[in-house]
């Protein structure tokens, strides 16, 4: 009311002094509108009074900190503290009430860090600092606007408006440490780093285990060619483990001082790592390399490296594959992230990433790769190569089984692949893979050569005589390839039947029919174990023939490996659709046979019932030959009795009817009498 008064009388020599006055009464009575246009009529008057206009601008800051414009805020009290320091602490002593003076502090702080950190000075194409000078706009003249903005916008250049609003916030709290490391960020970037590094001293003899104040000293240190003092501050940085506090810095900091810093942290981290690689200086090496890349942006590809290397020290392979990935994901052919990855998942068991990391690391430069697999213990490149053949050897089967050898890029993956493995390791294995992919690739000379080479002309190793022995057929030597492929049949026939793919049909059947003639000879001069070599060449190279199956289960029975046999006889049953009564009968026989030396009575019984029943007279010719008739009728009587037992009287009939066509056995006629009483009261025809 008394400013109203006032305001009402002619005088107005304190016109604008009562609007401010006028203004905070408002503003504590909570009416920030008429507090708002008070403040507004004195900034906004043609001939301004400063003191006035510094009581205007810090009361409409605190209104605009109730309507969330912090940053506006800022800009008032900015603007209040370039026309006069002391007048503005004064006003904010005064005016301020002591419940708003916190929050506007801390509001002044964020405010002027941000501005130091550009922040709040994205462009001028930019959408948010539009906004800002649109809401500037609507509470200043054009004329006072424009100055306000020439005066405000070097801010993002040289920070002169964030001192001084740092200067008033010491003035009004000198132990605040926020205020203090905001003060000395101000004079940082105004060039004035003597005096910046005074004032964080001064904080830290407060506090000498605050991080923030720590990594500014350091900085700073550094800055001066201080590099002793340097170290022992992000020692002490490292001690207390919070690097977060960097980024704030980094962002204030200027270029080439976060180079010195990145190169700096880089160089020492690799001085420590050609010391003792204990745990604490590999975890102090980690911690330079973080604020080495910190200082980069975010990316520092040989730091990143490097402090992957050292997590897989520690044992912390997921974190050293997170940083190996970092690299992947701008340079996704680096070798050493891909080797590097590759190996951690190694220590991990991890086979397929592993595999897949190598090869991709292989491929891009494998003169590099070849090396650090070299460089591993015994027992990891083992593992290694290993993991390398066996996804080799089954990529390189299945494009080989499926005729897609057009697929270039792969075979080209497997030629790299295989190569390394011979440099790698000298094992036969390895210069039989690459001979392989040779021959996959359609270069035979070239696959001879390295053949010859890596075991002589005349290779003693039968996987190495097979090779050589198909790459003989490319010259029409049928007679000379046999015998060693034999020999591989013997040993390992998945890998004869690889091999074969190489062959074309003709000479396949050309190689089944002469394998096939020896192995005939071999069985007759009772050599049965290399009869069978040959036996089973003839088998793969026919691609199952039944006479060529028959001729192996009976080599195998002779052998008495009569699992194996019966697995061949029953290939040979299942295509019996286009055979003869009569060799089905024979068939169903020697099935028979080799179910009763594998104590399988039952289904013994039921072949030779359906030998009898195909043609009678082969299968009792053969059943007198082997196993006898006798012995088959007691094994007859055994399973009738059996199913007699069960009840099941009509299977027991048919059994003892077929087993009296072999014999007429005094015990299969007593067991069809029995069979009689017991159907007396039904009917089994």
């Amino acid at each position: 009311d008394m400013c109203e008064q006032l305001l009402a009388a002619e005088q107005n020599t304190y016109h604008k002094t009562l609007l401010a006055l006028r203004g905070f009464c408002f503003l504590h009575a909570q009416d920030h509108h008429g507090a708002l246009q008070d403040f507004q009529r004195v900034i906004e008057h043609d001939s301004p009074h400063p003191n006035s206009c510094i009581k205007a601008l810090c009361g409409r800051g605190l209104i605009r900190i109730s309507g969330g414009s912090n940053y506006l805020t800022a800009l008032d009290y900015i603007t209040a503290c370039q026309l006069k320091l002391d007048e503005t602490i004064f006003t904010i002593k005064s005016y301020v009430p002591w419940n708003q003076r916190g929050l506007l502090l801390k509001v002044l702080q964020e405010e002027g860090q941000m501005m130091l950190q550009k922040k709040r000075y994205p462009g001028s194409s930019s959408v948010s600092f539009q906004r800002k000078l649109t809401g500037l706009c609507t509470f200043l003249t054009l004329k006072v606007f424009f100055l306000l903005l020439l005066a405000l916008f070097p801010l993002s250049r040289h920070a002169p408006g964030v001192f001084q609003l740092a200067s008033l916030l010491v003035e009004l709290d000198s132990s605040d440490e926020a205020s203090q490391i905001l003060y000395a960020d101000a004079l940082y970037q105004m060039g004035r780093g003597e005096e910046a590094h005074k004032m964080l001293s001064l904080a830290l003899s407060r506090n000498p285990q605050r991080a923030p104040v720590l990594a500014r000293l350091a900085l700073l240190q550094l800055k001066r060619g201080f590099v002793y003092d340097g170290n022992q501050l992000l020692k002490r940085l490292i001690r207390i483990g919070d690097s977060s506090c960097l980024l704030p810095v980094l962002d204030i900091f200027q270029d080439e001082d976060r180079k010195l810093l990145q190169s700096h942290c880089r160089w020492r981290a690799l001085a420590i790592l050609k010391g003792k690689q204990e745990g604490a200086a590999i975890k102090e090496a980690i911690a330079h390399l973080s604020f080495a890349i910190l200082a980069a942006g975010g990316y520092d590809e040989d730091c990143l490296l490097t402090r992957a290397r050292c997590y897989g020290l520690l044992g912390q392979r997921k974190t050293a594959i997170f940083d190996f990935n970092a690299v992947l994901k701008e340079d996704p052919r680096n070798v050493q992230a891909l080797s590097g990855r590759g190996f951690v998942y190694l220590a991990l068991r991890q086979q397929k990433e592993a595999v897949q990391d190598l090869i991709s690391a292989l491929k891009v430069e494998a003169g590099a790769v070849i090396p650090a697999i070299l460089s591993l213990k015994p027992e990891a490149q083992g593992l290694v190569t290993g993991w390398l053949l066996q996804h080799g050897r089954a990529t390189l089967t299945e494009l080989v089984a499926t005729k897609d050898l057009q697929g270039e890029e792969t075979l080209g993956d497997l030629l790299v692949m295989a190569k390394a493995l011979t440099k790698i390791c000298m094992a036969a294995q390895h210069h039989i893979f690459y001979t392989d992919v040779l021959m996959a690739n359609g270069e035979h000379q070239e696959a001879l050569k390295h053949l010859q080479e890596s075991f002589g002309h005349c290779p003693a190793e039968d996987f190495a005589r097979a090779r050589l022995a198909v790459l003989q057929l490319q010259s029409r030597n049928v007679a000379g390839a046999a015998a060693p492929l034999s020999a591989l049949a013997r040993r390992d026939e998945k890998d004869l039947a690889f091999l074969l793919n190489f062959v074309d049909t003709k000479q396949q059947q050309h190689l089944a029919q002469a394998a096939a003639q020896e192995g005939k000879v071999l069985m007759r001069s009772h050599h049965h174990e290399q009869a069978l070599g040959y036996h089973s060449l003839a088998v793969l190279a026919s691609r199952d023939s039944p006479r060529y199956l028959r001729r192996r289960a009976a080599c195998l029975m002779h052998l008495k490996k009569y699992e194996k046999a019966l697995q061949d006889m029953e290939k040979v049953i299942q295509g019996h659709r286009c055979n003869s009564p009569k060799t089905q009968a024979g068939d169903h026989c020697c099935q028979g046979f080799l179910l009763l030396a594998l104590a399988q009575e039952e289904a013994a019984v039921q072949h030779y019932m359906e030998a009898l029943q195909l043609d009678e007279p082969l299968a009792l010719g053969t059943i007198t030959n082997c196993p006898g008739r006798e012995s088959l009728t007691k094994t007859f009587h055994k399973i009738a009795q059996h199913n007699f037992e069960k009840q099941r009287y009509e299977e027991a009939w048919k059994i003892t009817d077929y087993g009296l066509k072999i014999d007429k056995s005094s015990e299969l006629q007593k067991l069809k009498a029995r069979l009689r009483r017991e159907a007396s009261s039904c009917s089994i025809h």
